[in-house]
């Protein structure tokens, strides 16, 4: 008995350093396909904005074709970020788990990512054969999109199995991929069972205990629409996966890329590092000098990435060793980089009103505005709030008049990037997507006009394609349960408790507010737009409220939830960054949620005022 655990121990030890080393090459590998695909996708959309504006033609089919790219961006891109921040994993309960239930929530979570890559495979294999036609445009069968996202499926049921032998746990592996095939098999057989619950909602409890078991979000949602399909559920296999497809092609969506690419090429040249310079000289004697600088700079840095994400990791970085520094607590310092980070999903280019257009057909150019004004809102708030908790912390030097004006020149080139999206938006001149793109290529021309070198901008190529895959493949999975809920008529029986409410737009306000703010507790940000924007959405304009300030509550409400336990995306990644405990960064993040809730008040109190409620 001895003998034979010691030789199963070693037949593992001896498989994980193989399974390390493939592991590594298909990374590199990938992250090189990756890279080399948005460069491409970038050339793309540019070479079409140019003949139009420049020649008065267009690229036959660039629409379609970037889409296809994008898929297989998102095919090849997906499997990287299944062992980073960006696996958009819960794991608030599984770590608090003693070993024996942990070993049985990670074979839970190991079987859901298993499963999901088997649906994506098979599923698109299976819509491919059925698929017929050519796009006119390409000249290329219908079905090729399908096999590229088939094979991502693929690529992450291969990742999954070599992580776990990788890390020396094959039982893991073994437990989960016998309860994966038994779940999988299930769905085969063509079962019919007959429970008190819609489909949806029998989804949205195994996506809940997804997110218990740490499995990543993306796929918890597919597993769940596949393990629903006995149910009753709307979506059989091969739907699902077009379902997700057409969620995730659409032209509007491959502004994101761009704009995290935007970002990151300004954040490795340094031209943010002279938004903070400049943010310090303006601000830096204030009370809580730093606090303010950290502001200020993502206030400033949010007309770049469009990302909260990105700027929290960006602020982690930048600003918390110096914060500490200067006598802040590290679990403050970490609130106050994640609290001011919310800004930058709201201020224009917004990642999220982009997923918000998708969702609901508003307006780009209007969310974009909405989300301006409400921005330099949020940004007084924390101002406020950051001089009456910093108080006893050392200020800087002020700035004169002259240091003033040589940062704020130096930092001109990082404000170009914001005339380029907003303007050229807002009055029509270019599709948010090309602006994205506009912004990109400027902030590369940037890159190489400071110095960047070829290694850099491979990084920043591969990373903003890395991170776009894992937004696009959250997209796709929250189709089909976007889909569920709307055939289930969710919608309706929200109207239902409305109309007990009062049916007013306050009660639909009160009502919605209430649903987001749970909804943001369990959900990342671009999930929960997909599935509550086009459910809330008519019931409010259907009481008078403007649906562009409704859009914007959205936001701001679900953004308010990335500092809010337990899920808390924007505290998460201050924590992977700075190794500070998330439950020190929520207690000491509270008087930042509150402040930011008195501000989206505020701003339902002017969505009532526009609909003439005062």
């Amino acid at each position: 008995m001895g003998s034979s655990l010691i030789s199963s121990d070693s037949l593992s030890l001896g498989l994980a350093k193989p399974a390390r080393r493939l592991l590594a090459i298909l990374e590199h590998v990938f992250g090189g396909v990756v890279a080399f695909g948005l460069a491409l996708l970038l050339a793309l959309v540019l070479a079409g904005f140019v003949m139009r504006y420049g020649f008065s033609s267009s690229i036959l089919g660039a629409e379609d074709a970037g889409n296809w790219l994008y898929v297989a961006i998102t095919a090849v891109g997906a499997p990287l970020a299944l062992r980073s921040a960006l696996a958009m994993r819960l794991d608030i309960i599984h770590v608090r788990l003693a070993d024996r239930p942990r070993m049985v929530a990670d074979v839970v979570a190991e079987a859901l990512t298993l499963l999901s890559g088997l649906i994506l495979a098979h599923g698109s294999s299976t819509a491919a054969r059925i698929m017929g036609g050519t796009n006119a445009a390409l000249g290329l069968p219908q079905w090729v999109p399908f096999v590229v996202f088939g094979i991502g499926g693929a690529l992450v049921m291969l990742f999954v199995a070599l992580d776990l032998i990788a890390k020396g746990r094959p039982e893991i592996l073994i437990g989960a991929a016998a309860l994966a095939s038994v779940l999988f098999w299930c769905g085969q057989q063509g079962f019919l069972l007959s429970l008190p619950l819609a489909p949806s909602l029998a989804m949205g409890l195994i996506v809940v205990l997804g997110l218990v078991v740490a499995a990543p979000l993306p796929h918890a949602f597919f597993a769940a629409a596949y393990l629903v399909i006995p149910l009753g559920s709307a979506l059989p296999e091969p739907a699902l996966v077009n379902s997700a497809l057409s969620g995730m092609m659409k032209f509007l969506l491959l502004a994101i890329p761009f704009f995290l690419l935007a970002g990151i090429l300004l954040t490795k040249s340094g031209v943010a590092g002279r938004l903070v310079q400049f943010a310090d000289a303006l601000v830096g004697h204030h009370r809580g000098g730093l606090a303010q600088t950290t502001l200020l700079t993502n206030l400033l840095f949010a007309g770049a990435s469009g990302s909260s994400i990105a700027s929290a990791a960006f602020g982690a970085k930048m600003f918390q060793p110096e914060l500490q520094a200067r006598g802040y607590a590290p679990e403050k310092a970490g609130a106050i980089i994640a609290a001011t980070s919310v800004i930058d999903n709201v201020i224009p280019p917004s990642i999220a009103f982009l997923i918000m257009a998708t969702a609901t057909n508003l307006s780009v150019g209007k969310l974009l505005f909405g989300g301006l004004w409400a921005g330099l809102l949020l940004a007084i708030a924390l101002f406020v709030v950051i001089r009456l908790t910093c108080h006893d912390t050392p200020v800087s030097a002020r700035s004169d008049g002259r240091t003033r004006v040589t940062l704020g020149l130096r930092a001109i080139p990082a404000f170009g990037l914001g005339i380029i999206v907003v303007f050229g938006i807002r009055l029509g001149f270019v599709t948010t997507t090309e602006a994205a793109a506009a912004a990109a290529f400027y902030t590369f021309l940037l890159s190489l006009f400071y110095g960047l070198k070829t290694r850099g901008l491979y990084d920043a190529f591969r990373q903003a394609g890395t991170e776009a895959a894992a937004i696009a493949l959250l997209i796709a999975s929250a189709a089909p349960f976007a889909f569920l809920l709307a055939v289930d008529d969710i919608s309706g029986a929200i109207g239902a408790v409305a109309d007990l409410l009062g049916s007013g737009p306050v009660a639909v306000l009160a009502l919605s507010v209430a649903i987001l703010l749970i909804a943001g507790l369990v959900l990342d940000i671009g999930a929960a737009i997909l599935l509550f924007a086009p459910l809330l959405l008519p019931l409010a304009t259907a009481t008078g409220l403007d649906p562009v300030i409704f859009g914007v509550i959205i936001v701001v409400n679900l953004m308010i939830g990335g500092l809010t336990p337990p899920f808390g995306v924007l505290i998460f990644v201050v924590a992977g960054v700075t190794r500070i405990p998330t439950a020190a960064l929520f207690r000491s993040a509270l008087p930042h949620v509150l402040t930011l809730a008195l501000a989206l008040f505020a701003i339902c109190l002017f969505a009532l005022v526009q609909a003439g409620l005062f």
